[in-house]
């Protein structure tokens, strides 16, 4: 029997540029979403049915949020899952489930889960803090990340040799080894809970050099037909082993041998999904509302290759936010501009992405090289 989606509320906790998607999504489904986001400005308040301004990790906002909603969801992991328990307790869904945020939320928790459960990652030893890291001189060369709070390249530091060695965070981290990758690849895998799973194609992903953000995305990721089994085998066994309703992005590593290891994960749309709005047939953000609201999962296949530009705010610029080289980006066949709502910019800030389709992958790689250099974000 056909199930009313239209009944149900959907809240979302995070209010940004990934809600903003969602809720693009949802507008086509008549779907009523209600956003909670400390942030009064968030991306997400003039386009929700409801929005409360509020923070994300106190007990009794979360709480009371969620209570007006049927169904919550995230699109950041910082958040009061306690309160998230105790809604889904008393009979509220919650989608990914508080106690998978938890283990997400910390890296340590979350390494430890592959080990226990053979999924392939770097080695790595559990510390305590900085004086613990400085007993590990033979682990070197090492990549040294806080147990929580780290995200978009905080909360990690490279060490490659003793000297390095005093940069180690004083707090409760891990120390994994560093990985000789020759790329860095992603797959988007989603549940629903009818125990539907679908994937899509692996992405590979460029990195900024200093602000640590991801700066181009290419999909196909340009690896063999085995590697992209291994690939997609590897993301689906993650969201089995967590049992995870919901989307989850499965970054990983591609080494000289050929291994595939898993770097981290996140529970919500993601980076490395942004170009499947026009280039896969159903968008990870339609995807993430398909599987929170147990509809049937949409189909996953590349429409056309794709490169992604993240549009990060220019450095050294900071206040009112304008597109320099719009006008000429958007008179190229193929260019898709995203803008995320946001105002004010700052240096290195997300402030949208521009996705290019194009059936030659040299071609996409050229032409986003040049797209990065046409549209500049400054104030």
């Amino acid at each position: 029997m056909q199930k009313n989606y239209q009944q149900k509320t959907l809240g979302i906790l995070g209010g940004g540029q990934l809600g903003r998607m969602v809720i693009q999504s949802a507008i086509n489904y008549n779907i009523d979403i209600h956003i909670l986001d400390p942030d009064s400005n968030a991306p997400c308040r003039s386009i929700c049915q409801r929005f409360v301004q509020g923070s994300l990790t106190d007990f009794d906002t979360v709480y009371a949020f969620g209570r007006d909603c049927d169904v919550i969801t995230i699109e950041i992991e910082n958040v009061n899952t306690d309160a998230l328990a105790k809604l889904a307790k008393e009979g509220k869904e919650v989608y990914p489930q508080p106690h998978l945020i938890k283990l997400i939320q910390d890296k340590r928790l979350q390494k430890s889960f592959y080990q226990e459960k053979g999924i392939p990652t770097a080695e790595f030893i559990l510390t305590e803090n900085k004086e613990e890291v400085l007993l590990q001189e033979d682990f070197l060369p090492a990549v040294n990340k806080l147990g929580r709070e780290g995200y978009d390249g905080r909360g990690v530091q490279v060490l490659r040799n003793k000297e390095e060695l005093g940069k180690a965070f004083d707090a409760p981290g891990l120390l994994e080894k560093l990985i000789d990758f020759e790329k860095e690849i992603s797959v988007i895998v989603a549940r629903n809970k009818s125990g539907e799973i679908i994937s899509y194609p692996s992405v590979e992903c460029s990195f900024h050099p200093t602000a640590n953000l991801v700066e181009f995305l290419f999909a196909p990721a340009d690896i063999s037909s085995e590697l992209e089994q291994k690939a997609q085998e590897i993301a689906r066994k993650v969201i089995i082993e967590l049992d995870l309703i919901g989307i989850l992005a499965v970054e990983m590593f591609v080494t000289p041998e050929g291994e595939i290891l898993v770097n981290e994960i996140a529970p919500r749309p993601h980076n490395s999904g942004h170009h499947t709005i026009e280039a896969n047939f159903t968008s990870q953000f339609e995807q993430h509302l398909r599987a929170v609201l147990d509809m049937p999962l949409g189909n996953t296949d590349l429409r056309s290759p794709a490169a992604m530009v993240n549009l990060l705010g220019e450095d050294g610029y900071s206040g009112e936010a304008f597109v320099e080289g719009l006008d000429q980006a958007i008179s190229q066949k193929g260019v898709y501009i995203h803008l995320y709502g946001k105002k004010l910019t700052k240096p290195f800030r997300k402030m949208g992405h521009v996705t290019l389709l194009d059936e030659n992958l040299e071609h996409l790689k050229a032409r986003a090289k040049e797209i990065k250099e046409v549209i500049k974000i400054k104030a």
